[in-house]
């Protein structure tokens, strides 16, 4: 499995080193340990957990890193909004050592997973904020990324708020959205179309 991670993320242009993947892994033992007591998944397996929900997050982090190359951008923030069991932003803040990654989750046994899970996989990059974005204006980032949280007609007011000036939203979207900056990509577990949508902020 380890391989398939590699060669997954070479495929995105995304390194990684022995430890991440390692770290990634052991990840996705810590979902399989809590998937049944605090409903985190249906998948089958723990390899499903690696092709399906952490390499959507090695997706969303390369483009997130493609992003700050962009902008010239050596260490950056980031903001997973709605974060749930840290599928996109925990496997970001392994994935991309110079970013500050922020999970914003408003349920507290999933805060509670998430900091245990931190704590297991010993990342130091990352923090778990137990709040429902929006509530919180002091919450700004570069980049915030988002999965699942609902329609994006929806959810994007709340979602650009907290995306600094000369920064970017990026929302995970089941089909295309006809809206921002359009990416579409699949996963090694599947075939089917999926799409990530950047919606960049200019500087002030």
């Amino acid at each position: 499995m380890s391989k398939k991670l590699l060669d997954f993320a070479r495929s995105l242009n995304l390194p990684l080193c022995a430890q991440q993947v390692a770290q990634l892994e052991q990840y996705a033992q810590c979902i399989w340990e809590k998937k049944e007591m605090l409903n985190l998944t249906s998948v089958a397996d723990r390899n499903e957990i690696l092709l399906r929900h952490i390499c959507d997050g090695l997706q969303g982090a390369a483009l997130v890193r493609e992003l700050a190359a962009r902008r010239e951008m050596e260490e950056f923030s980031l903001l997973d909004a709605g974060s749930g069991a840290g599928y996109i932003g925990l496997t970001m803040a392994v994935a991309l050592p110079a970013a500050q990654v922020m999970l914003v989750e408003s349920l507290e046994r999933r805060c509670a997973f998430l900091n245990w899970a931190v704590m297991r996989l010993g990342v130091q990059n990352v923090a778990v904020k137990r709040v429902r974005l929006g509530e919180n204006k002091q919450l700004q980032s570069d980049f915030v990324t988002e999965r699942a949280m609902g329609p994006l007609e929806e959810i994007f007011p709340v979602c650009w708020e907290a995306v600094k000036p000369g920064g970017a939203f990026v929302a995970y979207q089941g089909a295309s959205a006809q809206a921002g900056n359009e990416r579409s990509y699949t996963l090694p577990w599947d075939e089917k179309e999926r799409f990530l949508v950047v919606f960049e902020k200019n500087e002030k």
